[in-house]
């Protein structure tokens, strides 16, 4: 659970993209879920499922850039150390599962 606290707002456009980005991940998730019910060829679901998995680290990098512009950045303003800790677990995290 994180510590430090949101007192300051996202790009709206960006937290946009990012959540558009995510949705069209999860419609391409859905449809290579379908593939493996219709019992579609192997080789094809694996490219489909490395596809989605780039497109999620693809979210994840520009949630990061946006995290770092405005909560690290803000919580650097306001004396926040916690933040930064914060921000390396996940990182870790994150480049753990990719």
């Amino acid at each position: 659970m994180s510590s430090h606290t949101h007192n300051h707002h996202h790009d709206p456009e960006k937290i946009k993209a990012i959540v558009n980005r995510l949705s069209k991940a999860i419609g391409h998730l859905e449809s290579v879920k379908r593939m493996v019910e219709d019992d579609k060829d192997c080789t094809e679901v694996l490219i489909q499922l490395a596809a989605v998995r780039s497109a999620i680290n693809g979210c994840g990098k520009e949630l990061l850039k946006e995290h770092i512009s405005h909560c690290i950045v803000h919580a650097v303003q306001d004396g926040d150390d916690g933040a930064v800790k914060e921000l390396n677990d996940a990182i870790d995290k994150f480049l753990k599962s990719s």
